[in-house]
Protein backbone atom coordinates (compact mmCIF):
# COMPACT_ATOMS: atom_id res chain seq x y z
CA UNK A 1 0.00 0.00 0.00
CA UNK A 2 3.02 1.94 0.74
CA UNK A 3 3.57 3.58 -2.85
CA UNK A 4 -0.52 4.39 -3.31
CA UNK A 5 -0.02 6.63 -0.43
CA UNK A 6 -1.17 10.21 -0.74
CA UNK A 7 1.41 12.53 -1.01
CA UNK A 8 1.66 16.75 -1.37
CA UNK A 9 1.77 16.29 -5.08
CA UNK A 10 -1.01 13.81 -5.41
CA UNK A 11 -3.32 14.67 -2.04
CA UNK A 12 -6.05 12.87 -0.29
CA UNK A 13 -9.14 15.15 -0.39
CA UNK A 14 -10.59 15.79 2.83
CA UNK A 15 -14.97 17.35 2.72
CA UNK A 16 -16.36 19.46 5.28
CA UNK A 17 -18.79 21.92 5.99
CA UNK A 18 -17.32 25.15 6.81
CA UNK A 19 -17.93 25.85 10.46
CA UNK A 20 -15.23 25.65 13.29
CA UNK A 21 -16.35 22.89 14.61
CA UNK A 22 -16.46 21.06 11.28
CA UNK A 23 -12.96 22.24 9.93
CA UNK A 24 -11.52 21.03 13.68
CA UNK A 25 -13.24 18.09 13.09
CA UNK A 26 -11.37 17.41 9.54
CA UNK A 27 -8.32 18.72 11.30
CA UNK A 28 -8.12 16.43 13.73
CA UNK A 29 -8.70 13.39 10.98
CA UNK A 30 -6.49 14.58 9.02
CA UNK A 31 -3.94 14.62 12.20
CA UNK A 32 -4.28 10.97 12.77
CA UNK A 33 -3.87 10.03 9.15
CA UNK A 34 -1.03 11.42 8.66
CA UNK A 35 0.05 10.40 12.11
CA UNK A 36 -0.61 6.82 10.81
CA UNK A 37 0.91 6.66 8.09
CA UNK A 38 3.97 9.06 8.91
CA UNK A 39 3.23 11.52 6.64
CA UNK A 40 3.13 15.48 6.09
CA UNK A 41 -0.23 17.02 6.45
CA UNK A 42 0.32 18.92 2.92
CA UNK A 43 -0.40 15.40 1.56
CA UNK A 44 -4.42 15.64 2.37
CA UNK A 45 -6.45 19.01 1.28
CA UNK A 46 -9.25 20.17 3.39
CA UNK A 47 -12.00 20.95 0.72
CA UNK A 48 -15.46 22.99 2.19
CA UNK A 49 -18.22 22.43 0.71
CA UNK A 50 -20.83 24.89 2.18
CA UNK A 51 -24.59 22.31 2.08
CA UNK A 52 -27.90 23.75 2.26
CA UNK A 53 -28.36 23.13 5.52
CA UNK A 54 -25.82 26.17 6.21
CA UNK A 55 -27.69 28.23 3.93
CA UNK A 56 -30.95 28.22 5.29
CA UNK A 57 -30.50 29.94 8.66
CA UNK A 58 -33.98 31.43 9.37
CA UNK A 59 -35.70 28.48 9.61
CA UNK A 60 -36.31 25.23 11.47
CA UNK A 61 -34.79 22.22 9.90
CA UNK A 62 -38.04 20.22 10.16
CA UNK A 63 -39.53 22.63 7.60
CA UNK A 64 -36.47 22.32 4.87
CA UNK A 65 -35.82 18.67 5.02
CA UNK A 66 -34.04 17.17 7.98
CA UNK A 67 -30.67 16.15 8.37
CA UNK A 68 -29.83 15.41 4.81
CA UNK A 69 -29.27 18.92 4.36
CA UNK A 70 -26.03 18.81 5.77
CA UNK A 71 -24.69 15.91 3.46
CA UNK A 72 -26.47 16.17 0.35
CA UNK A 73 -23.76 18.54 -1.45
CA UNK A 74 -20.74 17.28 0.55
CA UNK A 75 -22.02 13.17 -0.62
CA UNK A 76 -23.02 14.36 -4.14
CA UNK A 77 -18.86 15.20 -4.24
CA UNK A 78 -17.66 12.44 -3.45
CA UNK A 79 -20.00 10.09 -5.83
CA UNK A 80 -18.33 12.93 -8.43
CA UNK A 81 -14.88 12.16 -7.41
CA UNK A 82 -14.19 15.68 -6.54
CA UNK A 83 -13.25 14.46 -2.67
CA UNK A 84 -12.13 11.00 -1.80
CA UNK A 85 -13.58 11.26 2.28
CA UNK A 86 -16.22 13.10 3.91
CA UNK A 87 -15.66 14.17 7.90
CA UNK A 88 -19.39 14.42 9.92
CA UNK A 89 -20.56 15.07 12.80
CA UNK A 90 -22.36 12.03 13.70
CA UNK A 91 -25.25 12.86 15.44
CA UNK A 92 -26.65 15.08 11.94
CA UNK A 93 -26.15 11.87 9.69
CA UNK A 94 -29.29 10.14 8.24
CA UNK A 95 -29.11 6.71 9.10
CA UNK A 96 -29.56 5.47 5.38
CA UNK A 97 -25.86 6.41 2.71
CA UNK A 98 -26.80 7.00 -1.01
CA UNK A 99 -26.07 3.92 -3.39
CA UNK A 100 -22.12 3.59 -3.55
CA UNK A 101 -21.09 5.41 -0.32
CA UNK A 102 -20.48 3.82 2.99
CA UNK A 103 -20.15 5.44 6.49
CA UNK A 104 -17.78 2.89 8.65
CA UNK A 105 -15.07 4.82 10.18
CA UNK A 106 -15.13 6.43 13.63
CA UNK A 107 -12.89 8.76 15.62
CA UNK A 108 -12.90 8.34 19.64
CA UNK A 109 -15.86 9.64 21.05
CA UNK A 110 -15.61 12.78 22.87
CA UNK A 111 -17.81 13.51 26.09
CA UNK A 112 -21.54 12.92 24.42
CA UNK A 113 -23.17 15.47 27.21
CA UNK A 114 -25.30 18.27 26.28
CA UNK A 115 -24.40 21.53 28.49
CA UNK A 116 -26.17 24.23 29.66
CA UNK A 117 -25.20 27.86 28.25
CA UNK A 118 -25.85 31.15 30.22
CA UNK A 119 -24.11 34.27 31.17
CA UNK A 120 -26.66 34.83 34.32
CA UNK A 121 -27.96 31.41 35.27
CA UNK A 122 -26.23 28.19 36.53
CA UNK A 123 -28.74 25.25 35.84
CA UNK A 124 -31.98 25.14 34.42
CA UNK A 125 -33.77 25.54 37.80
CA UNK A 126 -32.38 28.66 38.42
CA UNK A 127 -34.43 30.30 35.54
CA UNK A 128 -37.24 32.38 35.87
CA UNK A 129 -40.58 31.62 35.04
CA UNK A 130 -41.42 32.00 31.20
CA UNK A 131 -37.38 32.36 30.35
CA UNK A 132 -36.94 32.22 26.58
CA UNK A 133 -34.51 29.46 25.96
CA UNK A 134 -32.51 29.58 22.53
CA UNK A 135 -32.49 25.54 20.57
CA UNK A 136 -33.10 24.54 17.05
CA UNK A 137 -32.93 20.64 18.23
CA UNK A 138 -36.66 19.58 18.66
CA UNK A 139 -35.17 16.68 21.27
CA UNK A 140 -33.66 19.25 23.74
CA UNK A 141 -37.27 21.38 23.21
CA UNK A 142 -39.16 18.62 23.96
CA UNK A 143 -36.80 17.12 26.82
CA UNK A 144 -37.03 20.67 28.43
CA UNK A 145 -40.61 21.13 28.06
CA UNK A 146 -41.07 18.21 29.76
CA UNK A 147 -39.31 19.30 33.36
CA UNK A 148 -40.08 23.29 32.77
CA UNK A 149 -43.50 23.32 30.74
CA UNK A 150 -43.10 27.54 31.33
CA UNK A 151 -40.51 28.04 29.59
CA UNK A 152 -40.72 29.88 26.01
CA UNK A 153 -38.01 28.13 23.80
CA UNK A 154 -37.15 30.10 20.62
CA UNK A 155 -35.61 28.80 17.14
CA UNK A 156 -31.65 28.93 17.49
CA UNK A 157 -30.19 28.17 14.40
CA UNK A 158 -26.42 28.58 13.05
CA UNK A 159 -23.44 27.08 14.47
CA UNK A 160 -21.56 27.34 17.83
CA UNK A 161 -20.11 30.83 17.24
CA UNK A 162 -23.37 32.15 16.11
CA UNK A 163 -25.66 30.67 18.71
CA UNK A 164 -23.11 32.07 21.39
CA UNK A 165 -23.86 35.62 19.27
CA UNK A 166 -27.50 35.16 19.97
CA UNK A 167 -26.97 34.72 23.56
CA UNK A 168 -24.84 37.34 23.75
CA UNK A 169 -27.80 39.71 22.44
CA UNK A 170 -30.35 38.89 24.69
CA UNK A 171 -32.18 36.91 22.15
CA UNK A 172 -32.58 33.94 25.23
CA UNK A 173 -31.41 33.71 29.10
CA UNK A 174 -30.04 30.50 28.11
CA UNK A 175 -29.39 27.80 25.16
CA UNK A 176 -27.67 24.43 24.75
CA UNK A 177 -24.51 23.36 22.89
CA UNK A 178 -22.65 19.48 23.19
CA UNK A 179 -19.69 19.29 25.33
CA UNK A 180 -17.90 17.89 22.39
CA UNK A 181 -18.20 20.23 20.20
CA UNK A 182 -16.81 22.71 22.87
CA UNK A 183 -14.03 20.86 23.82
CA UNK A 184 -12.87 20.23 20.59
CA UNK A 185 -13.02 23.83 19.96
CA UNK A 186 -11.24 24.45 23.08
CA UNK A 187 -13.58 26.62 24.62
CA UNK A 188 -12.62 26.68 28.26
CA UNK A 189 -14.03 30.18 28.32
CA UNK A 190 -18.02 29.72 27.53
CA UNK A 191 -20.20 29.52 30.92
CA UNK A 192 -21.05 25.78 30.52
CA UNK A 193 -22.65 23.29 32.81
CA UNK A 194 -22.66 19.69 31.57
CA UNK A 195 -26.05 18.24 32.39
CA UNK A 196 -25.58 14.49 33.27
CA UNK A 197 -26.99 12.02 30.91
CA UNK A 198 -30.04 10.99 33.42
CA UNK A 199 -31.11 14.12 33.25
CA UNK A 200 -30.91 14.80 29.70
CA UNK A 201 -30.33 11.78 27.44
CA UNK A 202 -28.28 12.84 24.22
CA UNK A 203 -28.65 13.07 20.78
CA UNK A 204 -28.01 9.94 19.31
CA UNK A 205 -23.97 9.74 18.06
CA UNK A 206 -23.48 12.99 19.92
CA UNK A 207 -19.94 13.27 20.40
CA UNK A 208 -19.31 11.07 17.48
CA UNK A 209 -17.16 11.87 14.15
CA UNK A 210 -17.58 9.60 11.24
CA UNK A 211 -15.49 9.50 8.05
CA UNK A 212 -17.46 8.43 5.07
CA UNK A 213 -16.16 7.06 1.83
CA UNK A 214 -16.30 5.41 -1.33
CA UNK A 215 -17.65 1.63 -1.48
CA UNK A 216 -15.32 0.75 -3.93
CA UNK A 217 -12.43 2.82 -2.89
CA UNK A 218 -9.72 -0.06 -1.42
CA UNK A 219 -7.08 2.35 -1.05
CA UNK A 220 -9.19 4.75 1.29
CA UNK A 221 -10.74 1.92 2.92
CA UNK A 222 -7.26 0.56 3.92
CA UNK A 223 -6.14 3.89 5.18
CA UNK A 224 -9.30 4.49 7.46
CA UNK A 225 -9.47 1.36 8.93
CA UNK A 226 -6.04 2.58 11.16
CA UNK A 227 -8.03 5.29 12.69
CA UNK A 228 -10.86 3.60 13.17
CA UNK A 229 -12.18 3.33 17.02
CA UNK A 230 -13.63 -0.10 17.25
CA UNK A 231 -15.59 0.82 20.99
CA UNK A 232 -17.29 4.04 19.07
CA UNK A 233 -18.44 1.91 16.23
CA UNK A 234 -19.64 -0.87 18.55
CA UNK A 235 -21.60 2.16 20.23
CA UNK A 236 -22.96 3.69 17.57
CA UNK A 237 -23.68 0.00 15.74
CA UNK A 238 -26.68 -0.08 18.64
CA UNK A 239 -27.39 3.86 18.88
CA UNK A 240 -28.05 3.96 15.26
CA UNK A 241 -29.95 0.48 14.60
CA UNK A 242 -32.30 2.17 17.13
CA UNK A 243 -32.25 5.59 15.49
CA UNK A 244 -33.21 3.56 11.97
CA UNK A 245 -35.74 1.52 13.32
CA UNK A 246 -37.52 4.63 14.77
CA UNK A 247 -37.10 6.22 11.56
CA UNK A 248 -35.63 9.13 13.09
CA UNK A 249 -35.17 12.84 11.73
CA UNK A 250 -35.24 16.37 12.87
CA UNK A 251 -39.08 15.91 13.20
CA UNK A 252 -38.65 13.63 15.71
CA UNK A 253 -37.29 13.83 19.12
CA UNK A 254 -35.49 11.07 20.12
CA UNK A 255 -32.29 10.23 22.38
CA UNK A 256 -30.04 7.16 23.02
CA UNK A 257 -27.00 6.33 24.25
CA UNK A 258 -25.15 3.31 24.36
CA UNK A 259 -22.39 2.71 27.08
CA UNK A 260 -20.19 -0.63 26.76
CA UNK A 261 -18.98 -2.32 30.59
CA UNK A 262 -16.73 -5.08 29.88
CA UNK A 263 -18.17 -7.79 26.96
CA UNK A 264 -21.64 -5.79 27.21
CA UNK A 265 -23.22 -3.23 26.04
CA UNK A 266 -26.27 -0.97 27.94
CA UNK A 267 -28.60 1.20 25.94
CA UNK A 268 -31.22 3.88 26.62
CA UNK A 269 -33.19 5.14 24.70
CA UNK A 270 -35.99 8.12 24.54
CA UNK A 271 -39.06 9.19 22.60
CA UNK A 272 -40.94 12.59 23.33
CA UNK A 273 -44.07 14.18 22.08
CA UNK A 274 -42.45 17.00 20.27
CA UNK A 275 -44.79 19.68 23.03
CA UNK A 276 -42.69 17.70 25.99
CA UNK A 277 -46.35 16.50 27.26
CA UNK A 278 -45.27 12.92 27.16
CA UNK A 279 -41.97 10.91 26.84
CA UNK A 280 -41.65 7.23 26.99
CA UNK A 281 -38.36 5.71 28.24
CA UNK A 282 -36.34 2.03 27.95
CA UNK A 283 -33.22 0.90 29.10
CA UNK A 284 -31.26 -2.57 28.67
CA UNK A 285 -28.29 -4.93 28.37
CA UNK A 286 -26.89 -7.08 25.92
CA UNK A 287 -23.38 -8.65 24.81
CA UNK A 288 -21.95 -6.28 22.41
CA UNK A 289 -22.16 -8.38 19.34
CA UNK A 290 -26.15 -7.58 19.82
CA UNK A 291 -26.12 -4.07 20.32
CA UNK A 292 -27.60 -3.45 16.46
CA UNK A 293 -30.58 -6.39 17.46
CA UNK A 294 -31.34 -4.81 21.05
CA UNK A 295 -31.41 -1.21 19.44
CA UNK A 296 -34.17 -2.47 17.21
CA UNK A 297 -35.81 -3.93 19.54
CA UNK A 298 -35.98 -0.95 21.69
CA UNK A 299 -37.22 0.83 18.96
CA UNK A 300 -40.29 -1.92 18.58
CA UNK A 301 -41.38 -1.48 22.58
CA UNK A 302 -41.14 2.28 22.77
CA UNK A 303 -43.30 2.72 19.09
CA UNK A 304 -45.80 -0.07 20.43
CA UNK A 305 -46.53 1.75 23.49
CA UNK A 306 -46.67 5.09 21.71
CA UNK A 307 -49.29 4.02 19.06
CA UNK A 308 -50.33 6.40 16.20
CA UNK A 309 -49.93 9.82 16.02
CA UNK A 310 -47.20 9.93 18.96
CA UNK A 311 -44.74 12.31 16.69
CA UNK A 312 -47.48 14.63 15.70
CA UNK A 313 -47.44 18.17 16.94
CA UNK A 314 -50.61 18.86 18.99
CA UNK A 315 -52.42 22.18 18.33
Amino acid sequence: MTQNLPSPQNPLNIGTRGSPLALAQAYETRARLATAFDLPEEAFEIIVIKTTGDKIQDRPLKEIGGKGLFTREIEDDMISGRIDIAVHSMKDMPTLQPEGLILDTYLPREDVRDAFISPQYAGLSDLPKGAKVGTSSLRRHAQLKVVRPDLDVVEFRGNVQTRLKKLAEGVASCTFLAMAGLNRLNMADVPATAIEVEDMLPAVAQGAIGIERRVDDTRVADMLAAIHDEKTGQRLLAERAFLAALDGSCETPIAGLAELDGGNLRLRGEVLRPDGSERLTDDATCAIEDGADMGREMAARLLARAGDGFFDWRN
